[in-house]
């Protein structure tokens, strides 16, 4: 008799099912489960192509969208207002490249420092093309703009004593505007900055100013918010201070050069507070004019003495133009289920994220049934979110994704976190393409580090030595600025051989 002997195989180990609910067509209130329809190229040029040339992550802004939406600006509010001046708000994008595509079209330079001042001059533009607003103006810059005739908007009555008092030690007696806030149906209310006109904070602000002797009052600026999606509010503020500004013709005889309207329109990112898309609640730049200067049709000023409109938009030119090319590294399932890709650009690049839901696109058919996936980024930081909840089939690694709008902010306050800052390129008009801000090295991370020589250990590691990529492409060399911008005053600016303010 044969025996046979049976051994008991291990057993499997338990894998939690994931369950996904069926949606046909995944209709909803809020309409269908957009498309994955890839986006191959950048203005014409394919994504492989630059990632290729300058790798991922990458930023890439278009020329072509940044002098769109300029001269839609420009164009809107010239239909409605006899003299218009856009300035560029420099915080909003630093890169040089940016900045005089905007100087070329006509735009002037608006600063909240110092430093901007000075990138503003380095980049051609007259002193006396500058506005400088902000609540910190250091002595030597705020010395220079009111030399140099600079637009130079005093935001609080300290600032409007040490301005008093530079001018009488340096002799001058320079023209100033003030800054205004006011409510307007903007929430939270934007009232941090300048002098309060509901209250009467802003009339002895002008009463103060004229009874010192040394200075008079040659325009008013207003801010009525940040990423403003109601354009009414504009109508409100622009009435208010059309209203000021009559009065002060009035009582004072005052009769003002400019009013500086701010910038905070919406671009068409979608806050995590929207209910609906951006492109469905943003205001276009028609209906931002469109209340702007219905608001100044209060003024009681003669045709020709109509102080110049100026504004100072950033986010609702430039976001729309900036996109960020990342790579799926790594695919991760979560806990509760959730499917998690973790990409090759973190919050150190969008620090926007944290209020924004980007539109996020491949740019290769994807197969799939979408269920809710997390976006994370490459940091070692639980906050480190790129998206918290987007509807994605499975992402092969490697997979390329479009991160965007991000032309606004992203750049400027992105961060040496963790991962060095990636390169910064932009497409030109005719399709060319090349770097406007190099990749980081580790050189660029230690520079200005200091060991002092108590400090043990303080020897390099031996045999390591930093090395700097190799270039892939060369720089596209934007045009040079050329010929005189229009100009309300023909100041001089005050400013040295080496371009920075003396």
């Amino acid at each position: 008799m044969t025996t046979t002997t049976h051994t008991p195989t291990a057993k499997p180990a338990y894998t939690r099912p994931s369950l996904l609910r069926h949606r046909s067509g995944l209709m909803n209130k809020m309409g269908t489960q957009p498309s994955l329809t890839p986006t191959e190229a950048i203005d014409g040029v394919p994504v492989e192509t630059l990632v290729e040339a300058y790798g991922s992550p990458l930023f890439v802004y278009s020329q072509r969208t940044i002098e769109h939406r300029y001269r839609a600006l420009r164009d809107e509010l010239a239909r409605r207002y006899p003299k218009v001046q856009p300035a560029w708000s420099y915080k909003t994008c630093y890169l040089d490249a940016v900045c005089r595509v905007y100087h070329k079209e006509g735009a002037w330079a608006e600063t909240v420092s110092g430093m901007e001042v000075n990138k503003a001059l380095r980049n051609g533009v007259p002193m006396h093309k500058v506005v400088f607003n902000g609540p910190h103006k250091e002595d030597a810059a705020l010395l220079a703009a009111l030399k140099g005739g600079a637009l130079v908007n005093i935001d609080h009555f300290d600032e409007l004593a040490r301005i008093e008092q530079l001018s009488k030690i340096h002799g001058l007696f320079p023209q100033v505007g003030i800054r205004l806030n006011m409510a307007t149906g903007t929430t939270p209310r934007w009232d941090r900055f300048g002098f309060n006109l509901d209250n009467g904070q802003a009339w002895d602000a002008v009463r103060r100013l004229t009874a010192g002797g040394r200075m008079s009052l040659r325009g008013l600026h207003a801010h009525f918010g940040t990423f403003v999606l109601d354009a009414d509010n504009y109508r409100i503020g622009a009435s208010k201070v059309a209203a000021f500004a009559n009065r002060l013709r009035t009582e004072l005889g005052i009769t003002l050069e400019y009013l500086d309207l701010g910038g905070g329109f919406a671009s068409k990112n979608r806050l995590k507070s929207q209910y609906l898309p951006g492109e469905q609640v943003t205001p276009s730049l028609a209906q931002y004019a469109e209340a702007l200067t219905k608001g100044l049709a209060d003024l009681d000023y003669p045709a020709h003495e109509l102080p110049t409109l100026i504004t100072e938009t950033g986010r609702g030119l430039i976001d729309e133009a900036g996109t960020l090319i990342t790579t799926v590294i790594a695919n991760k399932r979560l806990a509760d289920g959730r499917r998690a890709v973790v990409v090759d650009a973190g919050v150190n690049l969008l620090y926007t994220a944290f209020w924004y839901n980007f539109e996020v696109e491949t740019t290769a058919p994807v197969h799939g049934v979408p269920e809710p996936t997390v976006i994370f980024g490459p940091l070692c930081m639980n906050i480190d979110v790129v998206r918290e909840h987007i509807m994605l089939p499975a992402l092969p690694v490697g997979t390329r994704l479009l991160i965007r709008p991000v032309g606004a902010y992203a750049v400027t306050q992105s961060m040496q976190f963790i991962h060095l800052r990636p390169a910064v390129t932009m497409i030109g008009l005719d399709g060319q393409h090349g770097v406007i801000k190099s990749a980081e090295t580790l050189d660029d991370l230690v520079r200005g580090e200091v060991v002092p020589d108590w400090v043990e250990g303080a020897a390099s590691v031996p045999g390591v030595e930093p090395t700097a990529p190799t270039p892939r492409a060369q720089t596209v060399a934007l045009p040079r600025l050329t010929g005189a911008l229009p100009s309300l005053t023909g100041a001089t600016p005050a400013v040295g051989p080496d371009g920075r303010l003396h």
